[in-house]
């Protein structure tokens, strides 16, 4: 029965198939290499004895100079062809799973992606990725020339002699315990270590990303203090792992010179003994010293080679792990919706996150194309989860959504939120041009378009101000740009594409009150025969919306317009005056 490490390295390796041939050629050149290092030792034996036994034999010593020659040129151009192979191998094998894993993680449910730091995530396709890199893949390539150099070195030793070769094989065992049980006793750390490096590289993006809040609440000694002890854990476990791998080396370097020492004793007697050179010639006994030197040195870099291994195999099981989550389910066989009308049905629809909390509860809407529908409520009542599963990012628990008349469980994602122009609050832009900012979602959008499209968000004034303007590089998420003005430019995206359907969650919120009414009137055309669905706070900005839905505790509690919610004096009446208080007060 295969253990987890097992499986781990067999799906690993499962990887290498599509480069067959380059898994070929490394084994042929490792093969070579060792059969060339084996080799070498006994012609310069066979070279000494022609030097030493009387006259100096010339004609056989530059033979065997001319072979070692040879060999060593062979052995060169194998070994360099068995890097190149592995390098290319290793390179191929991680590109693949890169990729992979980053397809993999497009297709997670947004349920899955909303319950992990991101950091962690960013770990596993960035440093576990490059740890299997350097560990597992080229590791194997060093442990089967090790085996390899190991077996063909004890044949040759029995060939040349059956006691100094009995001598090496009895004293084998003692270094195979040494490794295996510091190994055993080195896993765990390197599984503790990978998931703590998991962990900083979560709280660094956290921090990172947080950065400007933290300093506002001087709170950088307290982010240094739980750094720090995240840091100590690591270092706890990186100390640990590492002082078990550092004594493997000198473990095995002690028993590899006890193997040396006695063969050159052994061998030895066995000369003098023997009572003739024939039996074991100086020349041979030097190469049998030279095959125990060679028969030993395998063992360090394979140890070496296991401590790498296991910090690799650690790293691929959180790679796999991650691949193992569920993706969302296919909808390749659903309808694609085409035509989209604007209309939208909700019957009956309950949605929880957390099985236990009861969120949304038996919701019914129903929405006429061009209407635009104001969502409002305090902080948690589901308003952000509504558009959630309007856009599909969830599913409904129970209960039907339909669009166009026909339920968004039978069409396509992306047919369905093709359908929808979306401008959140929290404002995403790329390391880019701010003409491919703008023409993110119509790739193939013209010059003349995307200004256009800017001009109507009100983006254009201060997009003319940059020097290369529309051209102008954005750093990463737009840092150098204000954020009312990250703002504007995802509002000139979404108006590039011209959806039939808009959802504004709280798309002017970080936009000062004079830009805000320039943004109000460019939505209004906008959304003229569109259907929208606006998230708002400031209850100032829906005064003109068909419908407004009043939301608390996951239900629909009042609807109307804006002068109908007020004359009602109900919830929606006490949210408008407390900020119109709040405002005349300030």
């Amino acid at each position: 029965m295969k253990t987890k490490n097992q499986k781990t390295l067999f799906r690993l390796i499962g990887y290498t198939k599509p480069y067959a041939p380059l898994i070929v050629i490394s084994f042929v050149s490792s093969i070579l290499s060792v059969a060339v290092s084996i080799l070498i030792p006994l012609m310069t034996g066979y070279a000494i004895d022609s030097m030493i036994e009387g006259a100096v034999d010339f004609d056989k010593v530059f033979k065997y100079i001319y072979i070692i020659a040879a060999m060593i040129a062979v052995g060169s151009i194998a070994q360099w062809t068995l890097s190149a192979s592995v390098n290319s191998l290793t390179c191929k094998t991680v590109r693949n799973i890169r990729n992979q894993l980053f397809e993999h993680i497009n297709n997670l449910p947004l349920k899955y992606i909303d319950s992990q730091r991101q950091g962690d995530i960013i770990a596993r396709i960035s440093s576990d990725i490059d740890q299997v890199s350097e560990g597992l893949l080229q590791g194997f390539t060093q442990l089967f020339s090790g085996v390899l150099t190991i077996a063909a070195t004890l044949g040759i030793l029995f060939y040349i002699n059956w006691i100094v070769a009995l001598v090496v094989l009895v004293l084998t065992p003692l270094s195979l315990f040494v490794a295996a049980f510091i190994t055993r006793r080195s896993h765990s750390t390197f599984a503790a270590q990978a998931v703590k490096r998991g962990e900083i590289s979560g709280y660094v993006e956290e921090i990172f990303t947080g950065r400007n809040l933290i300093q506002a609440f001087c709170q950088e000694n307290l982010c240094q203090k739980d750094f720090e002890k995240l840091n100590k854990e690591l270092y706890d476990c990186g100390f640990k792992s590492q002082f078990y791998g550092a004594l493997i080396n000198p473990c095995t370097r002690f028993v590899n010179n006890l193997v040396y020492a006695s063969v050159g004793v052994v061998g030895a007697i066995i000369s003098l003994w023997a009572g003739s050179p024939k039996t074991l010639s100086a020349g041979i006994l030097a190469t049998c010293l030279t095959y125990a030197n060679q028969y030993t040195k395998p063992f360090n870099e394979i140890t070496g080679v296991i401590t790498e291994i296991q910090s690799a195999v650690a790293a691929s099981k959180r790679i796999f792990s991650l691949l193992d989550q569920d993706v969302e389910e296919s909808d390749a066989q659903n309808e694609k919706l085409e035509n989209c009308d604007g209309t939208l049905d909700i019957q009956n629809v309950s949605f929880r996150y957390v099985d236990n909390k009861p969120l949304i509860e038996n919701l019914n809407l129903n929405v006429t194309q061009g209407q635009k529908i104001a969502i409002v409520g305090p902080t948690g009542c589901g308003k952000t989860t509504l558009i959630n599963l309007l856009m599909r990012f969830y599913d409904v628990n129970s209960g039907c959504i339909s669009m166009s008349g026909k339920d968004i469980r039978k069409i396509t994602r992306t047919s369905l939120r093709d359908s929808y122009g979306m401008v959140l609050q929290d404002s995403w832009l790329f390391k880019g041009s701010i003409k491919d900012n703008i023409a993110y979602g119509k790739q193939d959008a013209s010059l003349e378009e995307i200004i256009k499209a800017a001009q109507l968000a009100g983006a254009d004034d201060f997009i003319e101000k940059f020097p290369d303007k529309y051209d102008a590089m954005l750093t990463e998420n737009g840092d150098n740009l204000s954020q009312g003005q990250k703002q504007l430019l995802c509002i000139a995206r979404i108006m590039l594409t011209h959806p039939p359907m808009l959802i504004l969650d709280e798309a002017t919120s970080s936009i000062d009150t004079r830009t805000e009414i320039k943004i109000q009137e460019a939505f209004y055309r906008i959304m003229q025969g569109r259907t929208s669905f606006i998230v708002a706070h400031r209850l100032s900005t829906i005064r003109e919306c068909d419908v407004i839905l009043v939301m608390k505790d996951g239900n629909i509690i009042e609807q109307g317009n804006h002068e109908e919610l007020l004359g009602k004096k109900g919830f929606y009446y006490e949210l408008y005056n407390s900020q119109f208080a709040n405002s005349s007060a300030s």
